[in-house]
């Protein structure tokens, strides 16, 4: 109970920070997040000074910005993470319990339900999504494209989409606006090559708009993001832009331009197109003197897809040093960059250790708006401004924070523990699920802290940890929620 106090003190706390832009009469600010697809720990130079990658604009952002060092995804895969970051609330707790959606499923996100759009359009904000979408359109058990893609982002609080389904290996591919596809998918295409056949990634065959080309969606989706910046010069409203990029997810396809540029292979040039398109995106606020009051999130969906053999021909660790990659209950699989830059009101070239979710963002937002969530919203998003303002915590954040892989694995993080309820990666990793002989721990559990790098489970040697996490993680399942319970909430 002690502890549930001290986190809802840190809380109210954040509420009392952010109440200072209406009491000082300081106008509310634009946000720009920015979330690449597949982007690892290890890629950013401001990560990992031995990346073989090229990452100026990141890298400047770190250093004008705050640097994260322990955030981590929601999910180790594309679609729940998405409706994490949305909502405030693992998607687990949805029909989503392990894989992704394609690009014919139903959208996922409830009609109800409060999504960080959503908050901010009701607080005046101009809203858009640009991107990979990849949490489902329209209902009924297959999308149609030849219909209106409702429900669908301007259902859920965007006053503006373009963007792409789901991932760019997923059919159909078209682009859609709004709710609408701008053409429909009447052609075909076949699939690529898999990287193991000298392909630069792969992409499904099927359904195709005619001249739709993989190579140009991305320059295509950071036009798009620049031109509705451009928009907001000259408007009174904040704006909020949600921007998911395609990339570096496979296929792997840089632009001329980019070829060559990276010393790992079409992947690492790819992250530097992804670099230069997030350049576009900073320099689009310089130019129209938005930068000053402009909050901007830098981040990943999940790990890098980065095989062994990945790093033994290039040697580059995409993920870093962590153990496993994108898809695994390993830190390799969720833990991300994630840096955050306000002039003014972040200090510039700051680093926080603080454990973050994604879910996180909702709590955020509500709190630099200083609104009370209500009690069914955001059930597992904690605030980061305080510490986005340097406050100095007593206690942590979060009280814990709940990991799930591709195949449904779970894991809880609470200070320097990390319990994994299974053996095996859960996800793209071998062995991706081990049956432990008689007398072998059925889980795992790691000290993080000692042991960045997840090599001795320490299951067997903490049976009080084990059964302690287990219980935690069991209430977080059952009661519907992880954050505390909000006194004040409608």
């Amino acid at each position: 109970m002690k502890d549930m106090v001290g986190f809802a003190v840190i809380l109210v706390l954040g509420s009392l920070l952010a109440a200072g832009c209406a009491q000082t009469g300081q106008e509310l600010p634009n946000i720009v997040f920015i979330l690449a697809d597949d982007l690892g720990y290890g890629d950013p130079g401001s990560y990992n000074a031995s990346s073989s990658i090229p990452t100026p604009n990141i890298d400047r952002l770190a250093g004008e910005g705050l640097r994260f060092t322990d955030a981590h995804t929601p999910s180790a895969v594309c679609s729940p993470t998405r409706y994490g970051i949305l909502t405030g609330r693992y998607a687990w707790r949805t029909r989503l319990r392990s894989g992704v959606l394609w690009g014919y499923s139903p959208a996922l996100i409830e009609d109800d339900r409060l999504t960080v759009a959503s908050l901010l359009q009701r607080h005046g904000y101009r809203t858009a999504a640009v991107g990979k979408w990849h949490l489902g359109l329209g209902s009924g058990d297959s999308t149609d494209y030849s219909q209106p893609l409702r429900p669908g982002p301007n259902d859920v609080g965007f006053d503006y989409f373009f963007g792409i389904p789901a991932s760019l290996d997923m059919v159909p591919y078209v682009y859609v606006e709004n709710d609408r596809v701008v053409a429909e998918p009447t052609d075909s295409i076949g699939a690529s090559a898999m990287r193991r056949s000298g392909g630069n990634g792969f992409w499904r065959g099927g359904a195709i708009a005619p001249g739709f080309r993989h190579i140009e969606v991305l320059p295509t989706l950071t036009d798009r993001a620049v031109a509705f910046i451009e928009e907001q010069e000259s408007s009174a409203r904040p704006f909020f832009l949600y921007l998911a990029f395609s990339a570096p997810h496979t296929p792997w396809l840089p632009t001329a331009e980019f070829v060559g540029r990276s010393a790992a292979g079409p992947y690492g040039d790819f992250v530097a197109q992804v670099d230069a398109a997030i350049g576009s995106v900073l320099n689009a606020l310089t130019r129209s003197g938005m930068d000053d009051n402009t909050l901007v999130f830098v981040t990943s969906d999940n790990g890098a897809h980065w095989l062994a053999s990945d790093i033994q021909e290039h040697g580059h660790r995409a993920n870093g040093a962590l153990r496993g990659q994108k898809a695994d209950i390993w830190e390799g699989g969720h833990r991300v960059p994630f840096i955050a830059r306000w002039p003014g009101r972040i200090a510039a070239g700051s680093s926080s250790d603080e454990t973050i979710s994604l879910v996180d963002l909702l709590a955020t937002v509500a709190d630099i708006l200083s609104e009370e969530l209500p009690q069914n919203a955001g059930e597992d998003s904690y605030s980061m401004l305080p510490i986005l303002l340097g406050t100095e915590l007593q206690s942590p954040l979060r009280e814990a924070t709940v990991h799930h892989s591709l195949t449904g694995v779970f894991a809880i993080r609470q200070g320097p523990w990390k319990l994994i309820l299974g053996r095996g990666s859960g996800g793209f990793s071998e062995p991706q699920a081990l049956v432990p002989a008689p007398g072998e721990p059925d889980g795992q559990l790691y000290n993080l802290e000692d042991d960045p790098g997840e090599t001795v489970n320490l299951y067997s040697v903490h049976p009080d940890i084990v059964s302690r996490l287990r219980t935690l993680l069991d209430r977080y399942r059952g009661s519907g929620r992880s954050a505390p319970v909000r006194p004040n909430a409608p």
